[in-house]
């Protein structure tokens, strides 16, 4: 079963959204060499992050930023509406002992904000932020969207990671109630999401996104629409990294000339290093002495 996400809606004002992202976060999980704290704090915010675009139109996408206190660090994450996901966390190698069996992903993310940016084709792309409630991701997602979007919602996000540290489920799902919700189903929905095992059990078992919603919807007339593949995928690109160097001008690009000779750029996105030697870099120098 390959990564992918499914949009659902039912006749009483709710949507819902559903993604297995395994293959993905365990890609993050090997690029950036993650322990597993971090790689389940990165897998959750990547999950969250699609979850998110997926209600955006195709050329658009969101940054979730997770700031807290802990020793994690920042985690960031790109996700687009086209099914593309990229993130880092600052301190892959963070370590916390398991808490009552489970990964601490709450005290290794720390105290601190969440803020959310949505790039929607417009001058000024809009960013929104709130408190961390937790630090478990899912419910700070959550509390985001109520306070700064003012959208009741209903978020669970899993990363299972075994312990030769290899991810084996991962995803998540999302329930948003509309204006025009009905109180009666969401009476019943909040039961069945009440009786759900961890998503990331429910992947391990087998389920699909399409039948993850069907559980939430236990009982519920649901319309389930097609599902959109998913993949871990950087934007960034040699000549995106040279215009970096050039940017940096003249004196500081001889300095490296000086001081070492070469240089070399590592994406935090992906972990792709990009290497320049004396050569290049005196092509970088021409390059903008003749801007």
């Amino acid at each position: 079963m390959g990564d992918h996400i499914t949009r659902a809606t039912i006749v009483g004002g709710v949507r819902a959204f559903a993604a297995v992202t395994t293959t993905l976060v365990e890609e993050a999980r090997k690029r950036h060499d993650c322990y597993p704290v971090a790689a389940a704090a990165l897998g959750r915010t990547m999950t969250g992050a699609l979850l998110l675009a997926a209600n955006l139109k195709t050329d658009e996408s969101i940054t979730i930023k997770i700031s807290g206190d802990g020793p994690l660090g920042e985690v960031v994450t790109d996700a687009h509406a086209n099914g593309s996901v990229r993130g880092y966390v600052k301190n892959p190698h963070a370590h916390l002992p398991l808490r009552e069996g489970k990964l601490d992903v709450g005290h290794a993310v720390g105290k601190g904000q969440i803020s959310v940016t949505r790039f929607t084709g417009l001058k000024q792309p809009f960013t929104g932020s709130a408190e961390l409630v937790s630090g478990e991701i899912a419910e700070d997602i959550t509390n985001y969207l109520y306070v700064s979007e003012q959208t009741p919602s209903t978020v669970a996000l899993g990363v299972l990671v075994q312990p030769d540290m290899i991810v084996t489920a991962a995803g998540g799902f999302m329930v948003q109630a509309l204006p025009n919700a009905d109180d009666e189903v969401l009476s019943k929905i909040e039961k069945n999401i009440a009786l759900l095992p961890p998503i990331s059990q429910l992947i391990s078992e087998g389920l699909d996104a399409a039948g993850i919603i069907n559980r939430i919807f236990t009982g519920l007339s649901v319309t389930i629409y097609e599902e959109v593949p998913l993949e871990f995928k950087c934007t960034c690109s040699l000549e995106k990294v040279q215009k970096v160097l050039v940017s940096l001008g003249v004196e500081e690009i001889n300095d490296i000339l000086v001081e070492d000779g070469e240089a070399e750029v590592c994406c935090p996105f992906c972990s792709a290093k990009y290497q320049f030697n004396k050569s290049n870099l005196e092509e970088i120098i021409d390059i903008i002495e003749k801007q």
